[in-house]
């Protein structure tokens, strides 16, 4: 244990106390100083985090931990609470230890964004505290990526004049003053706004104690926000385009590229996305930081928020027939979610065993929507007893309808014997089942390659209608599968990639054939041939597979460009007259995305009208 130690001032690195122990130790050599804080003289400094933390701890006395030094002066606070649990523990062991794979689970090696070259400081801060402490040291919240301004004085950092690149592996640096600009700095620039919330959300990030929450809750919070912006399907699935418009209305393209965060739409994998799927993958916490700016909430807010539990809640769910003896007790276990055709809110139907069966529009808010019917489906049996044995007591109409909550004109209804309203389980069609089943077969000897999970991705809806109605008539006609030993055979590329590029070249002249377009993407050809895992995991193997759909895979603007071009030959196709705002209106383009398209129409209207010497207005 050491005689003396430069205690960590608030916020802190410890790389910055250290580097204080050294100077007021009065080692020259920094192996010295390593041995006596790490018992070690191999460790190399990291400003991030670094490790050896049990050593250290027990080096600096009995009023440290490894875990309260990890929380208080380091920046792994800023990562935690959006890595896995796993992933959370793993970087704790890395850290009390040796490090090794710490900043690779991190993502500091192949996921960092806004990578900072040395180290930061407010001068305000600095001053502050030569005043308070004597001396400057290295906050850790000016050195996180991303973070450009100081949370407390709202003023742009200045880097350190220190080149980290040119100091030894193993050097310490300590902040003097002297090399310090403590003159006020006006810098303001067009983001400032956005830059100083974010950095306020970074220096809370750092309050949090440590695992707190983990990846797999922070997913479900955003859930939860983004349905409460009706961005989630009644289906439980995120509204990704969206989510993608407003999310860029809210925070500019131009600072999403400043700080490497431009969102790919085409891509099924651009950050956004993986950000808000339940996926694997980690996002670099400054992003995570822009979805909280964009959703309006703070850290305090994302720590309060119940975990989305759906648009009606964790079941069960209470039954709500006045007539049962159960009535308003939760004894509902499931809930049957669908999407209302017009406002495309959520609607849930319950079924109780008493055969009552109601539905209300969602999501619910509050607690008492819980107890709200929206409509009655069924009634069931146990109300049509109650309302018999009411009647027989004489009682009134009005009697009967507060007795059973509901109205006059159902009790009247169901007392003179009208047919309860049931919901029918839908009856098979015979003849629907004989086509799908023939398209099956028939598509079974036109792709003999293909294996029972590509039958069912190529004709979907005729599967999973067979599968529901004919179960037994749909498997004699499939293939047979294929035992383990059989899978393993060893794939002839080449082959495969010959085969892919004649499919899609042929299916590509197809599709741009189309009376109503649709943009050729990836996922469609994948999807349409029953290949589309090949061509996400395999088409590095598939060299000229790779290089056609490169050269025909359109992004948004491409598709737009090509729809209004169909649009603009239709009109002269019918000798109309060619109007911009009309090609606008039947495109069904937002104005924004039109301009950026506008010039390329100009050409193209202009090119065609020297073919035909048609009428063009401008």
């Amino acid at each position: 244990m050491l005689p003396f130690f430069t205690d960590p001032y608030p916020d802190e690195l410890i790389y910055s106390a250290i580097a204080r122990y050294h100077f007021y130790s009065g080692n020259i050599d920094f192996k010295d100083t390593l041995e006596e804080v790490f018992l070690s003289r191999s460790v190399i400094p990291s400003m991030e985090i670094g490790s050896q933390f049990t050593a250290l701890a027990q080096q600096i006395g009995s009023n440290y931990s490894a875990e309260s030094l990890i929380a208080d002066h380091t920046i792994y606070p800023y990562y935690a609470l959006f890595l896995s649990k796993q992933r959370q523990r793993e970087i704790m062991e890395d850290i009390k230890g040796n490090g090794q794979g710490l900043y690779t689970r991190l993502g500091l090696v192949a996921g960092s964004i806004c990578k900072k070259d040395g180290f930061y400081y407010c001068n305000k801060c600095a001053k502050k505290d030569f005043d308070q402490y004597g001396e400057p040291y290295i906050h850790r919240e000016h050195q996180l990526q991303g973070i450009d301004y100081c949370s407390h004085h709202e003023i742009k950092l200045i880097k350190y004049p220190v080149d980290v690149n040119r100091q030894s592996r193993i050097e310490f640096i300590r902040f003097e003053l002297k090399h310090m600009e403590l003159s006020p700095l006006n810098v303001v620039d067009e983001f400032t706004k956005i830059q100083i919330t974010l950095a306020k959300m970074a220096y809370q990030l750092l309050k949090v104690p440590l695992n707190e929450l983990s990846r797999e809750n922070t997913a479900l919070k955003y859930r939860a926000f983004l349905r409460e912006r009706n961005l989630v399907t009644a289906s439980n699935r995120i509204r990704q385009s969206n989510l993608h418009e407003v999310f860029q209305t809210k925070i500019p393209k131009e600072f999403l590229e400043k700080y490497s965060s431009a969102i790919d739409e085409s891509s099924e994998y651009n950050w956004l996305k993986v950000l808000t799927r339940n996926v694997k993958r980690h996002v670099h916490p400054f992003r995570h930081l822009l979805i909280l700016f964009f959703l309006e909430i703070d850290i305090s807010s994302i720590l309060e928020v119940d975990n989305d539990k759906g648009p009606f809640g964790n079941g069960p769910w209470p039954c709500l027939n006045k007539a049962a003896i159960h009535y308003k007790q939760s004894i509902v276990k499931d809930v049957e979610v669908t999407r209302d055709f017009k406002t495309k809110s959520p609607i849930g139907t319950f079924a109780c065993t008493c055969g009552f069966i109601y539905a209300r529009k969602g999501p619910d808010k509050i607690d008492e929507d819980r107890y709200r019917i929206g409509r009655v489906k069924v009634f069931g049996h146990v109300w049509q007893k109650k309302l018999q044995e009411l009647s027989m007591k004489s009682l009134s109409i009005r009697a009967i309808k507060r007795e059973l909550n509901v109205d006059s004109k159902t009790v009247k209804k169901y007392l003179k014997g009208s047919n309860e309203v049931v919901t029918k389980k839908k009856s098979k069609d015979t003849s629907l089942i004989e086509q799908y089943l023939v398209e099956i077969v028939e598509g079974i000897k036109k792709y003999e390659e293909l294996n029972r999970t590509q039958i069912r991705e190529r004709f979907p809806k005729q599967y999973i209608y067979l599968y529901r109605n004919d179960k037994k008539r749909l498997y004699e006609h499939l293939p047979v599968k294929k035992k383990k030993s059989e899978s393993t055979k060893i794939v002839d590329w080449g082959k495969r990639d010959k085969e892919y590029y004649m499919k899609i070249n042929q299916l590509y002249r197809e599709l741009v054939q189309y009376e109503k377009p649709i943009r050729i993407t990836k996922s469609i050809i994948g999807k349409k041939l029953g290949i589309l895992a090949n061509l996400e995991c395999n088409l590095n193997k598939l060299p000229q597979t790779e290089i056609l759909l490169q050269s025909i895979v359109e992004s948004v603007q491409d598709f737009q460009i090509r729809r209004c071009c169909k649009i603009i030959d239709k009109m002269l196709e019918e000798n109309k007259s060619v109007l911009l705002w009309q090609v606008q209106r039947v495109g069904g383009l937002r104005s924004l995305s039109f301009i950026e398209i506008k010039g390329e129409l100009e050409s193209y209207i202009k090119y065609k009208s020297l073919e035909k010497g048609s009428i063009i207005d401008e």
